[in-house]
């Protein structure tokens, strides 16, 4: 599975570079034209820039729900789990400590 998932990173970042390059060459050529000016380039670079940065954000999120998704359906406990135990523990610990001293 780590495999795939490699292999798919890396075909996304193959074809995120292509689109960059093919962007580049027809904001380019636009440029040449005199279709667009250097302003209106830049206001579209950030206008992509932002959209990616904000796909990239749903991705990272839905793939944080399908892994904390998993882990549920394995039963491997959580953060939240883990924290509570400890105090739990500090708890008992305590009552412990202070039952002895008693």
């Amino acid at each position: 599975m780590r495999d795939t998932f490699k292999k798919g990173m890396s075909l996304g970042f193959g074809l995120a570079q292509a689109s960059k390059e093919q962007i580049d060459k027809a904001l380019d050529e636009m440029y040449d034209k005199g279709e667009l000016s250097k302003s209106e380039i830049t206001n579209l670079l950030n206008e992509l820039r932002e959209k990616g940065e904000q796909r990239q954000e749903q991705v990272d999120q839905k793939i944080q729900d399908i892994l904390k998704e998993r882990l549920h359906e394995i039963n491997v406990p959580t953060r939240e789990d883990y924290d509570a135990l400890e105090q739990r523990i500090a708890a008992l610990e305590a009552r412990h400590n202070s039952d002895e001293e008693s």
